[in-house]
Formats: C-alpha cells, structure tokens, sequence
C-alpha cells in the first residue's frame, strides 16, 4: 500500500509540475544533454544524474551539509531537518534518537549546549536551516565523549565575521484543531573584541493527546480505556551573553539563562467493562483528572580558553537550577449517577541543582594529535509529592500509601586520554576514559537508602582508510555507560488513568554497551553496519493484579540484549528539478527477558524506509514530499504495528532571501498512531494506542536585518542535565 501511495505521489507531482517545466527543460534538454553524454543516463525523456556532494563521511560519521542544501529549503527549522536527516529519528513529541531508540548529546560547534529537552527543542527550532553549514551523526563516540553519549549530533553553524548588529524573528504557527505559535528573537553586536547576545523566545498554544487500550481482564470480562487529554502551555525564555576575546590566544565568556513554563492539563477518562459477550456492562466510569504544572530554570557558564600554536587548553564550568511543581486531581465517578466513586489530590515538588567543572587539554604534533581532560559533576535532586484522599467524612485525609519523599546525590569524576595520528591515507584514534561514579538514594516513606560508589574503564579505538575521492572506509569500536535517569529511579506513581500507572526503580544498575560500527562510502552512497551487546538494559515491564484490575508499569534491569543495525542512504538526481534522497534502515533485537517465572527470548527483525523528494519550481518556489514507513516491531513482550506518515511542503523566499516565508501540512494522512498489542495472550490480553495531534498545517516566516554575519557562540549542557528529563 505504501509503495502505492508513494508511487502516485512521484506521479502526480512529475505530471503537475513537469508542465510548468516544460518549456524550460525543452530548451535546455539538448545543451544539458550534450554536456551529460558522458556522465548521464538518457532514460526516455528522464535523465539521471549524479547528485552534488552533500553527504561525507568523517571518522565514520555521516555529515550532511545543511545551508544551500536544496533537500531542506522547504524545512521550517533545524528540528524539520533532522527528521530528513539520516540515521536521525524525531518523534510526535520532539524527541530525538538516533540508532533505534538512543537519545544522542546535541552539541553545538562540538560542545553539547545547556537547556533542558523541552529548551533544546524551542533552540532548534528558532535555527533555520540557512543558519546551520552542517550536521554530523556519530553513533559510536569515543571515549573522549562522556561515557553517557551513546549518540552524538554535532551542529556546525555557519561561520561569519562581520562586526555590527544583527537581529532575526523566527515565528511557526501550528493548525489543526487548536492553535500554537512559536516565536523567536535573536540580536547580536559584535564590535571585534567583545560580541553581546540576547535571545528571547515566547510559545503558546494547545496539544492534544489521546490512550485507547483494550484488555481482558482474568474474570474474562472486558475492559475499555479512554483518555483525551489537551495541554494549554506558555513558555518564557530570556539568554544573555559576551564573549570576550582578549587577544588572539585567549579567550572568555559568560552566559546567563531562564526558562519559565506553565501547562494547565485537562485530563478526561473512561473504564468501559463488560462481560465476555460484551451485551451486559459491569462498570462504567468516568474520570477527571485536572493539573496544573509549572517549571522554572535558572543557568549560568563561564568558559576560558587558551591556545598558542599546537597547544589548546579549556576550561567550562556549569551551573543549573530545576525547580517542578505540580497539582493534580483525581475524580472518579460513575458514569450513570454521577456519584463519586473515589478522589484524591497531590501536591508534587522537584528541584534539581547541577554542577560540572571541566578541563581540556589537546596538543598537535605535526599528523598526531594528543588530548587529555578531566571533569567533575554533583547532581543533587529531591522530590516531595503528598497525596491526600476523599474520606468516607467528606474531608481530605492524608494517604501515606502513595505519598513520599525521594532524594538522589550523584557525584562523577570523569578523565580521559585520546591518541590520534594521520599516515597518508590511513588514520587511527585511539581512547580510553574513566569514569567513578558514586550515588545515594534515599526514599523516606519506604525507610530505603540505596548507595553505590563503582569505577569503570572505557577504552576506544577507530581507524579509518580513504582509498580515493569517491571511496573511503572506517572500522571504530567503543564501550559506553548508560545511568538511569531521575525519572526511571524514583519511585512515585505516575498515573495514565485510575487503573494504570507507572512507578520509578531506586535499586537500577546503570547499563554497558559494547558495539563495533563499519562505515563504507562510495561518491554520495553511505553504509553502515553496527553490533553490539548491552548489559543490564533498563526497561520496563507491566503487571497485572488480577484482584484489583490495575496495570502497572514497573522498572527492571534485564541481564542482557544483542542488537545490528544496518543502514544505507543515497541521493539521486532524476532532473535539474527533481532530487530524491532515499534511506533504507534494517535493525535486529534480540533480548533475554525473564518475565513472570519464564523466561522470553525473541529475534526481533524491522526495518524504516524513508523517501524525501525535492522540486524546484520556476520563480524560487520549492515544493518538498517527505514519506516515511516503518514495518512491524517490537520486543519480547510486545508487538509495535506498522505506522507511516506523508509531509508535504511549499518555500519562497523574498527581498534578497532577508524574508522567508513556507506552509507545509504534516503528517497528511494522520497515519502516525503508535500501536501495541501484548504477545503472550496466556498471561495478560492487554492492547493500546498512542495517539499525538502531529496532523498539522504549518506557517513558517523568518526575517533578518542587519550588517553583522557574526555567528553567536552557544552555551553547553552536560551529561547530567540530559538525565534529568
């Protein structure tokens, strides 16, 4: 079907606009002819070319250039073009993987940047793509990464020098059943020594949510959940900076931050249960679940650097605030009367400080490079949420059983040695990190503390060899660490409805992945080939309690998966106004899952296919098809159905290119609903739906005045400020 749909789409867009190219190509067939003879396939009245070099490699890593690049003209922003691009996956909600189902570092310029996730996602988003020179991912870090980086993405932004101001606005609006705006304002001055920056952003508006599940129950009887749920949110960000540079071998800045973030949620449900013939209703119920959720940041960093000649040191140092606050209520009534049935409230607080200090330092000599560094991080989070219960005297009590009071300290110190030399055609990289890690957890109302203090040892090595300008080939292998985040250790419920919540783990053992990545490519064609083992893999895992019907979700290490991965991507250029960029992805799972006193063992096998389409029309327009399909999946215990979604965007830009203006429709077919369904029916029927309001049509507008082409220099943020998502 999807093979189908794309095949219409290649039809009815060559058909369109092949008309109003017409003319054009007509005229110029036999000039582009003569000139391609020797290069080109005639295929009728076709011709396929060889696409410019967009993609290469470095170290094994694909880099994808960004600006200028015709595949993302029609991309609203820097999160738009990481959906396009290869080996990069980018969720309804904004969330970004790489490899599967790894969340990468984001690193600016080669330094990760300091916002929370729901910050990065605003930051992305004010980047236009002619802002960006390129994109690198990198799946297999060395060790001078932090060993939590299983993932990189390395943004490089277009380098310029010219003194004065600058300001841009970058506004989306987002249509569909409710409205959202984004706005963006950046300004910047530049006067040689010194460059002054502020960056504000305003958003507001509403997003949808809603959980369908399907599960029968151990008395055989049947039971249906329903939630719909709408976000009203407003977010407040303010950035200021300087950059100082002292002469020409030094260098210091500052940066000082806020982001302030208000969601009301209305939260409404169902409980649907009938008998095994599904004629005679047991229950049914209706809940409410009302909350009101605001979060506040606060960041400062201060960064030094000193080079001379073959010789760099830096210094960074970080500091961060999160301080959460949320009320919710729970109503439960019955559908028919409308009596309450039950009603609790809580009252949740969250804070969060983080402190990093770091030191590098790097020194070339002639084709070797040398670098070394050292970091220290504390990460000190405490979590209070009370709830409190309807009595049978119509007063409020306090309801031990679900409150607590959860605190974790973690303190890392981190070094490495990286060895790096160039002999002709062949390089080789050579790194080994060590990380000791020493963490306490303290839950008050379960009387639990839990300490671990361990020292690990993480080695890396590559080597890579470019046979000629069209064909190079890298071998790299590296050990990772992956700590649990906040979330997944503490152990509060977090409801989706009355009867299904789930519940942190204090007692998870953090993760060990060992892999080994082979990249080949070949003038614009790019393949890679990862395995691997992963040790102690965190997940989680439902359970049933047949007496009282409710599902939970609980946390667990499992002793063990393999996975491979295997990619390809390759553009082709069918005419001089129609490119298409293709990407093929395969991956296998095979995970050792004890599960309910047996034990569950499956090949996993799934594969992506991904199709971007580019035409250039006459008059500047540029109109962008983007389809994606992934097959069936899952793991051990649960099967994920086959999704696919189809983008289409339109780009003009205006004034010298100083205003640029794109509507596109996303997800055109709101095909793009994540469905599960439950493998071993002996145990547990249990089917259910995710379902994201990503169906939306889009205006985009960005516009820039001003002299200065001075690129900002952007802040940082640390493995820790990743975990506290």
């Amino acid at each position: 079907m999807i093979v189908k749909l794309w095949f219409l789409l290649f039809l009815f867009f060559l058909l369109f606009f092949g008309k109003a190219q017409q003319g054009v190509v007509k005229a110029k067939v036999q000039d582009s002819l003569a000139e391609a003879k020797s290069s080109t396939t005639n295929i009728s009245e076709v011709i396929i070319q060889s696409a410019p070099r967009k993609m290469k490699m470095s170290d094994g890593n694909l880099v994808l250039s960004v600006a200028g690049n015709r595949d993302f003209k029609t991309s609203t922003h820097l999160l738009d073009v990481l959906r396009k691009t290869p080996g990069v996956t980018v969720d309804q909600e904004d969330g970004i993987f790489v490899g599967g189902r790894i969340t990468p570092a984001i690193l600016i310029d080669g330094k990760p940047v300091v916002m929370s996730n729901q910050e990065l996602q605003a930051y992305l988003r004010s980047l236009s793509p002619e802002m960006v020179e390129s994109v690198e991912v990198n799946t297999n870090p060395s060790s001078k990464y932090d060993a939590e980086f299983k993932g990189v993405i390395d943004i490089k932004l277009k380098k310029n020098i010219s003194l004065g101001w600058k300001l841009g606005y970058n506004g989306n609006v987002y249509i569909n059943r409710f409205n959202s705006r984004e706005n963006a304002v950046n300004i910047s001055y530049h006067t040689g020594k010194v460059t002054y920056s502020v960056q504000t952003g305003y958003n507001e508006g509403i997003s949808t949510y809603r959980y369908h599940a399907l599960q029968r129950l151990a008395n055989t009887n049947i039971m249906r959940t329903r939630t719909y749920q709408e976000d009203f949110g407003k977010v407040y960000n303010l950035q200021a900076g300087a950059d100082f540079r002292l002469n020409d071998k030094n260098r210091f800045g500052l940066n000082l931050r806020g982001n302030f973030r208000n969601i009301d949620r209305i939260r409404n449900g169902s409980l649907y249960t009938t008998d095994q013939s599904e004629t005679n209703v047991v229950v049914n119920t209706a809940s409410g679940n009302p909350t009101a959720y605001s979060q506040n940041n606060y960041g400062i960093t201060a960064d030094y650097s000193f080079q001379n000649k073959g010789f760099k040191i830096s210094f960074l140092g970080n500091y961060l605030s999160v301080n959460n606050k949320q009320n919710d209520d729970f109503i439960n009534k019955d559908h028919g009367t409308a009596n309450v049935l039950s009603y609790w409230k809580s009252d949740l607080f969250n804070k969060i400080n983080i402190h990093t200090a770091q030191i590098d330092a790097s020194q070339k000599i002639n084709n070797t490079d040398i670098e070394a560094g050292v970091k220290y991080s504390h990460s000190d989070t405490n979590n209070n949420i009370r709830y409190d219960t309807l009595s049978a005297g119509n007063q409020f009590v306090f309801d031990p059983t679900r409150s607590n009071i959860f605190s974790y300290k973690e303190k890392i110190w981190a070094g490495y040695v990286s060895y790096r030399q160039k002999m002709g055609k062949f390089q080789i990289n050579a790194g080994l990190r060590f990380e000791n890690t020493s963490s306490i957890s303290k839950t008050v109302t379960l009387d639990s503390v839990v300490s671990r203090n361990y020292l690990k040892w993480l080695p890396s090595l590559s080597a890579s060899y470019t046979f000629n300008a069209f064909n190079e080939l890298s071998l790299s292998y590296s050990r990772r660490i992956t700590r649990p985040v906040f979330s997944q250790l503490n152990p509060f419920r977090f409801y989706f409805s009355p009867l299904n919540y789930w519940i942190g783990n204090p007692y998870l053992l953090p993760s060990f992945t060992s892999q080994i990545k082979a990249t080949y490519r070949h003038k614009n064609w790019i393949t890679s080939f990862t395995v691997g083992k992963e040790k102690d893999v965190m997940t989680r895992y439902p359970l049933y309690n047949p007496e009282t019907n409710v599902l939970e979700y609980l946390g667990t290490n499992l002793p063990y998966r393999n996975f491979a991965i295997l990619e390809t991507s390759f553009p082709v250029r069918i005419t001089k106004w129609w490119n298409i960029t293709s990407q093929i992805a395969g991956y296998y799972n095979y995970e050792f899952r004890p599960y309910m006193e047996e034990v569950f063992a499956l090949n996993i096998y799934n594969y992506e296919l991904r199709l971007n389409q580019v035409f250039s029309l006459p008059k500047g327009f540029t109109v962008n098809v983007f389809a994606t399909y992934e097959s069936k999946t899952g793991n051990s215990l649960y099967i994920i159905k086959p999704r696919y979604t189809v983008d289409v965007s339109l780009q003009k830009s205006w004034f010298d290119n100083k205003l640029n203006t794109k509507i596109g429709f996303n997800n055109l077919l709101d095909s793009y609903e994540q469905r599960l369904e439950f493998r071993h029916k002996q145990i547990m029927d249990n089917r259910f739906t995710h379902w994201w309001d990503s169906s939306r049509l889009i205006f985009s507008l960005s516009y820039t005045i001003g002299s200065s082409k001075y690129q900002v220099k952007e802040t940082q943020k640390t493995e820790e400020e990743n975990r506290t998502r």
